[in-house]
Formats: C-alpha cells, structure tokens, sequence
C-alpha cells in the first residue's frame, strides 16, 4: 500500500530523520482518510496506519458512520505484530462510547508503544481526554504532525465542535468583468463542464447546499450531487446526498420545482405551507441567517454548508461575516456592463471594501477557481 508514497523501503526510510519520518507516514494516513471524504457524514474523515521497523504492519480509514473507525480497521491488519510499533492518526482518537466503542481505549490495549497525532479534537467527548487514556497507558503521545493538510480534511468538523458554527464555504461563478448572467437572467453556462464538475466535489462534502428561492425560479436546479471527479466507486456507491435548503420568505417555491421530486432531502424556511407538508417537505420557521446556521449545526449536525446562491443572498452572507471560504470561479469571458454583478452591496467607500486573502488558484479547464478566505479587517 506504499507505492504512491515517494519512498519504498525500510532501508530508505531508516536514512530519514524521527520527524522526517512521522510526516511520512502521517501523509499516508492523510492519503487515506481522504477515501472518506464523501460518505462518513457526520462523522470526521480519519486514517490510522501502523508501522514498525520502517514497516506497513496495518491501515484503515473511517469509511462510514456507524462503521469501525479508521484504528480498528489498522489495528486489526497488524494483529499482534502491533506490540512495540508506532500508530499515527489523523485526529485524536475517540474516547467515548458512542455507535461504536473508544479508539484510544483500542490503541491503549494494543501494545502499540507511540500514537503520533495529527490534529486534537476539540469534541467536548474527546477534547484531551483521548490522549489521558494512552498516556495513562504508558503510551508516548506527540501531536501536531501535519497538522493543517489533517485539519483540511475536516474543517466543518473541526469549527463546529469548537465554536458551535458550521463551516460555511460560498461558491460563485462569473466572468472576467465579474458578471453572472445576462441582464435577463440568462446565466447557462458562463464556465465550462470541468468547472461544473469541480462544484460537484464543494456540494459532495457539504452537509447542505443553501439557496435562495430566486435561484429555483430561475434556474429550476437540483443542486444535488450527480457526479464526483474521479474517485473510488465505493464512494459513489455510498455519498451522503446534501440537504437542500431553499430561503422562501414569501411562500414562493411552486410545488412543481424539480427538487421537490425528492422531498426528503428538501428544507424550505419560510411561512408554513400545506402543500409543501403534503409532500414531506421539512419546513423551518423564519429566521436570521446567523441564526440559521447554529440551528442546522445543533439539530441536524450539519458541518459544512455550501451556498450556491444570488447576488442578493451571497451579498448577504458575506457582508454579514457568515462565510468562512469564498470559492470564485472565474471563466475568460467578458458579459458587458448590462448584466448582472456578482456582488450587490452598497459599497461608499474604500474602507468598506471586502478584502479576501488568496489560499489556492488552479485552473480548471478553461476557467479559473480561487478559493479565498474572508480578512477580518476592512481597509
């Protein structure tokens, strides 16, 4: 299972350093927690490799909720041959008792002699205790390995059980002079299938897609998950579907929308309706957007939220200070001063502008993506 890592033998591993090392193989149980990327909602994505001697003795990933976790999985290739090795693990392992019993209570009796740790977990559950349990074992613990490439296979995860709030990523497609759709609202396609694709694996990940009703009456979307970039069919055999969250504060989404066709995997918030509860449509009372938010986190576990939305609602959520991730897909086209912006705030003055720092640009196809993140600061 090492033949994507850059080195392949013992001898070769035993030239590097204890830290060189610890990253080595902590990138391989990042490699491999990365095969759950799509199906272990709610739970975080976590892998686990067990080594000794410059050996592979075990490994495994969290494939599902419900499922082992990613150090039973590891601990059960390397059997008695864990005595004495070194187990390095993307997050701190569970300490509690839930569908399934305590990892560090697993590790502890495994004889496994050092747990490297990527990132802590800030779950209230977990949250230290999981490292109490191996060091009372007897077991050295060091963590912090990797740990922001760990940390970004688990960002809603990790926000949300630290500050009670989704992680919350605004996805936006425009042209060069920043337009989205003609000033009649014609918008289909302004960025091509590969960039159309790419949106495919933000709203994959997502525990819900939000929008805005417009959006639907525009567009009549689905906004669900019908492909994902090349990836293990085991995930396409098991992705969790997001949730789709229309924002209808006048009671205006028909019931002949295309997304209603699967009315179990709908929330509407807006005035209570017969016809949508007919359908068994979930309906949520009105509310502010900052307080939407805490709701899905605390009655639904939703981690990370995607917004594919307007300009009026993706205006609201930024200048509102609700959006951890802006994702901007930029396509080489230019629409004209006549069609629609992709911003629509009232802006007077230099120092109200939204400032965003630049995290990643890769190109997609003939369009570009940037993901960026909010700056606290105005200018």
């Amino acid at each position: 299972m090492t033949d994507s890592l850059p080195y392949q033998s013992a001898a070769q591993l035993a030239q590097m350093s204890t830290q060189q090392q610890d990253q080595y193989w902590m990138q391989h149980a990042i490699s491999l927690a990365q095969r759950g990327i799509y199906t272990t909602r709610p739970n975080p994505n976590v892998g686990c490799v067990i080594v000794k001697d410059g050996q592979l003795l075990g490994e495994g990933f969290h494939p599902q909720a419900g499922q082992p976790h990613a150090e039973v999985f590891a601990l059960n290739q390397a059997g008695s041959n864990s005595h004495g090795a070194t187990a390095y693990v993307t997050l701190e392992p569970c300490a509690h008792y839930g569908r399934t019993p305590p990892c560090a209570l697993a590790l502890s009796k495994s004889g496994v002699s050092r747990v490297v740790i990527a990132c802590l977990d800030p779950n209230p559950l977990v949250a230290g205790k999981g490292v109490e349990i191996l060091t009372q074992a007897g077991i050295q613990v060091e963590h912090g390995v990797c740990e922001t490439q760990a940390a970004a296979l688990n960002r809603g995860f990790l926000k949300s059980m630290a500050e009670g709030k989704p992680y919350v990523r605004l996805k936006m497609a425009s042209s060069l002079d920043g337009r989205t759709a003609m000033a009649s609202g014609e918008s289909k396609w302004i960025t091509g299938a590969e960039a159309r694709l790419d949106v495919q694996h933000w709203r994959a990940i997502s525990a819900a897609v939000i929008t805005g009703v417009d959006t639907v009456l525009a567009d009549d979307c689905l906004l669900n998950v019908r492909d994902i970039p090349a990836y293990v069919e085991q995930a396409k055999a098991n992705l969790v579907q997001p949730m789709r969250i229309v924002l209808d504060r006048q009671g205006r989404l028909p019931v002949t929308a295309k997304m209603l066709q699967q009315p179990d995997s709908v929330m509407v918030m807006g005035p209570f309706r017969q016809d949508l509860a007919d359908l068994g449509v979930l309906q949520l009372p009105i509310m502010a957007l900052a307080d939407l938010l805490v709701f899905l986190r605390q009655n639904y576990q939703f981690f990370d939220i995607m917004v594919e939305a307007g300009a009026t609602l993706a205006t609201a959520f930024l200048q509102q200070n609700l959006v951890d991730e802006l994702i901007s897909y930029v396509a080489p086209t230019l629409l004209g001063q006549s069609a629609r912006s992709m911003f629509a705030g009232e802006l007077n003055h230099m120092s109200e502008q939204l400032r965003f720092n630049l995290i990643d640009v890769t190109q997609v196809g003939r369009d570009l993506r940037l993901r960026l993140i909010p700056m606290q600061e105005t200018v």
